[in-house]
């Protein structure tokens, strides 16, 4: 049964959905992204790297920034980051940096996946704060935006 207070995993990757799809819409790569606490989405965002001409423009780096804002703080201990695409290891060191609980993530990204593909910095006990992870949520609706956003390029 659903619980509007209480959102699945599931049910908030949809909406991470929907925002990678806005970052496609203006030829950025379709990754959305979410932070939530308490059930509470306090910020969303997508990919701005082509719009902004920035390179750190990642959806989970932005949307991060967006709830550090709303919070007046930038350790954000009980938040849950929600993304189509395993973060990269910039993305991962900034959910390390600000102390994230938990990231949830779709598609796993084999070429520069920072939570468990290629590294693994959220539970690397070297570093001084570790994340719990939970993959592949909604994986194949998250790996065919990106296939069919590259593929549409190559066309």
């Amino acid at each position: 049964m659903h619980d509007p207070e209480n959102p699945t995993d599931d049910e908030l990757m949809a909406l991470a959905i929907d925002e990678a799809r806005l970052a496609a819409a203006h030829g950025d790569v379709p990754v959305g992204a979410l932070v939530v606490i308490d059930g509470n989405i306090i910020a969303r965002r997508h990919n701005e790297r082509e719009a902004t001409h920035d390179p750190t423009a990642h959806a989970e780096l932005l949307a991060v920034r967006d709830a550090a804002q709303t919070l007046g703080s930038w350790r954000l201990t009980d938040a849950t980051v929600v993304v189509t695409l395993e973060p990269c290891p910039m993305c991962a060191g900034a959910l390390q940096q600000a102390r994230i609980g938990r990231v949830v993530f779709g598609a796993a990204d084999m070429k520069a996946g920072a939570c468990g593909s290629l590294y693994s910095l959220g539970s690397d006990p070297r570093l001084n704060h570790e994340f719990a992870t939970t993959h592949g949520v909604r994986a194949e609706e998250c790996a065919a935006l990106l296939t069919e956003f590259f593929a549409a390029r190559r066309v």
